[in-house]
């Protein structure tokens, strides 16, 4: 049996030459120029979908955060150090038995404070509330809340005894699982 003989060997440097196609510096640069061009339109579209679907709104007609309620709050530095700052509703409820039914004024809103029972000496000192309003709400387990300018007094000074409601839970902290028993600084 004969052997056939072997191919010649190309040289090292020109055996991958003829496989691989050949890339000029012109058409490299135009790869990464349009990549870097659709990133930069990605980018760019990101942040102007951002920038157009944002409805944060900075008037003093938005109360969108804790911060304008603490700044529109009466009183806003005792409110802040001795309590709470509130969004206040006066409206009223009518029921009639017959025909059976409900109805509701439109509520008035505006901005009110709830203090802590252990400061309730800043409304007597502020000749706001007397001892037998105190007595009478301390008895109940309550506290105050109130709206005007309570330094200044006058008829724009509405001060209501008012019942903390535990039973009405934040239900947006009910579904992420952030529930837990209160802190102490929530009781009023």
């Amino acid at each position: 049996m004969a052997r056939r003989p072997k191919a010649p060997q190309r040289p090292p440097s020109s055996r991958y030459m003829d496989d691989e196609p050949k890339r000029s510096p012109l058409g490299s640069a135009i790869n990464y120029g349009t990549a870097m061009l659709m990133a930069a339109v990605l980018i760019l579209g990101i942040g102007l979908g951002i920038a157009f679907s944002s409805t944060a709104n900075f008037g003093t007609e938005n109360v969108a955060s804790r911060e304008v309620i603490d700044r529109s709050a009466p009183n806003a530095d005792i409110c802040v150090q001795y309590g709470a700052s509130a969004i206040t509703m006066d409206m009223r409820a009518f029921l009639t038995l017959n025909p059976f039914s409900v109805y509701v004024s439109r509520p008035v809103m505006q901005p009110g404070c709830v203090l802590r029972s252990s400061n309730w000496s800043i409304l007597e000192k502020a000749n706001v509330v007397n001892a037998q309003e105190v007595n009478e709400c301390r008895r109940r387990l309550n506290t105050f809340g109130f709206t005007g300018d309570i330094q200044k007094g006058g008829e724009n000074v509405r001060v209501t005894c008012i019942y903390q409601n535990d039973s009405a839970q934040n239900l947006f902290l009910d579904q992420s699982g952030l529930t837990g028993t209160p802190r102490e600084t929530d009781r009023f």
